[in-house]
Formats: structure tokens, sequence, C-alpha cells
């Protein structure tokens, strides 16, 4: 029955299908919604008239939307948001000094039982809004092919739950916060080819349940902090191509 219906996938698709055309249908249980490649459309319609609230899994990888559905604040299960090359995404937009800035909209924010967030190719992205704090059960966020990011946030330190930081191919990321050491239950952080990378923070060295670190081919990083040493529970280091080191 299509109240009992937990999975939909419209990849690809550039027209709603005629059956899902009906907005008094409701798929109350739905629980993994696949968007790979869709129209903005259906993106659009289909998820503006349902009720999200037991969604777990959403991918809207690749898709030409220009902002995230309003009610995607609703998804209070979520776990798992995938982002990945949504390059005509605006991000929350705030007007500096120097222009515009694109930073992760502040809606994403409220989605608190989120468990992994991948933004891997949204290459408009140019810094994490400071409310990415509030993603207090993310383990698993994923940066990798950001290629206008520029900072982290210090608020960063703040995600205690995060597992894995995939940072790689910011070709734009100078530094690291100092914060980054208050991430207690990080296993796993991956800068490779981070090419303007040029220093790391000592703080880096508290990170004790840090286990594989990959700075290969980070071209303009000149030295490591003597902390490093303390990274007691570290299995694998990465450091091929660091050319400057």
């Amino acid at each position: 029955m299509v109240k009992d219906l937990e999975g939909i996938s419209f990849t690809e698709c550039e027209i709603l299908p005629s059956y899902f055309q009906n907005g008094s249908k409701k798929f109350d249980n739905l629980r993994l919604l696949d968007l790979t490649k869709a129209s903005p459309t259906i993106v659009e319609n289909f998820i503006k008239g349902q009720d999200l609230n037991n969604l777990r899994w959403l991918c809207l990888q690749e898709c030409m939307i220009q902002k995230l559905p309003n009610n995607l604040v609703n998804c209070c299960h979520l776990r798992v948001l995938h982002l990945t090359n949504c390059n005509y995404l605006q991000f929350f937009s705030d007007i500096l000094s120097h222009g515009l800035n694109m930073s992760l909209s502040t809606s994403i924010s409220k989605l608190n039982a989120l468990l992994e967030l991948n933004l891997s190719g949204c290459s408009n992205l140019q810094e994490l809004s400071t409310s990415i704090c509030q993603l207090i059960t993310l383990q698993e966020l994923n940066l990798s092919r950001c290629l206008s990011l520029q900072k982290l946030p210090t608020s960063i330190g703040q995600l205690s739950a995060l597992q894995n930081l995939h940072l790689s191919r910011c070709s734009k990321l100078q530094e690291l916060p100092t914060s980054i050491g208050q991430l207690n239950a990080l296993q796993n952080l991956d800068l490779c080819k981070c090419s303007s990378l040029q220093k790391l923070p000592t703080s880096i060295g508290q990170l004790n349940a840090l286990q594989n670190l990959d700075f290969s081919w980070c071209s303009k990083l000149q030295q490591l902090p003597t902390s490093i040493g303390q990274l007691s529970a570290l299995q694998n280091l990465h450091l091929n191509g660091c050319s400057s080191l």
C-alpha cells in the first residue's frame, strides 16, 4: 500500500510520474528518498507537499536546485543528507564588505539527528556557518572538492561526535582553526591535495582518537607541529608529495 512505502527513487527524472502528481497522496512512512539528478521541478513539487518526519536518508546529488526545500527543517529524524555536486545551490547568503559570501544554509543546522552530511563537489561553498555546531550528532562531514572553501568556523570544534572529516582537494583552504583539537571522537582527517594549506595548529596533537591523517600533495605545507608526536592512536600518516615540507 502507498502509505507503507518506505523508499522512492526519481533518479534522472525530468517529469514527475503521473501517479505522484496528485498532491493528495501522502507517504507518511517514507524513509529513503533518492532524487539524484532529478529536475528542480520534481524536487520542489514532490517534497513540498509531503510530511517528511520519518525520512532517514535524502540524496539530492547533482540536482540543479538553487535552494533547499523549505520543509527540510521538518526532517527531524534525517540521518544522511547528500548534496554532492549541487553546484547551483545558493547556500545561505551574507553580504560582506568584500562581496557575496556563500555559506552553509542555517536550515541544515536544525537537523539535530543528522549523522552524515555530504557537501562534496559544492564548488560555490566558501564558508560554513558557525551554526554548524548545532549538529551535535554528526559523525561524518564531507567537504571534499569544495574548491571555494576558504576556512572552517571555530565552532567546528563543538562537533563532539564527529569521526570523519573529509577536506581533500579544498584547494583554497590555508589553515585549520585551533578548535580542531577539540574533536575528541575524530578518527579520520583527510587533507589530501589541499594545495594552499601552509601550517597546522599545535592543537592537532590533542586528537587522541585520530587513526588516519592524510596530508598527501599538500605542496605548501612547510612543517609539522611537534605536538603531532602526541597522536597516540595514529596508525597511518600520509605525507607523499609534500614538496615544501
